[in-house]
């Protein structure tokens, strides 16, 4: 009995994951900042939490392949 194929790694899908998180991390921060009156504070804000948040879920996601 062979054991079952491993599954492969997909850069593509692991890029996306990655840039979709940052990116809605990165929005959330902006609206944020813009009902609380500013914007960039927001957009700095939301990126610095999108970018290991991002990461985070890369790695938990494609933990075991």
């Amino acid at each position: 009995m062979e054991p079952a194929p491993r599954p492969s790694f997909n850069p593509a899908g692991a890029g996306f994951l990655l840039a979709s998180v940052t990116f809605a991390c990165t929005a959330a921060g902006a609206l944020i900042g813009w009902a609380a009156g500013s914007f960039g504070y927001g957009v700095a804000f939301g990126a610095v939490v999108g970018v290991p948040a991002g990461v985070a879920t890369t790695v938990i996601r494609y933990r075991n392949i």
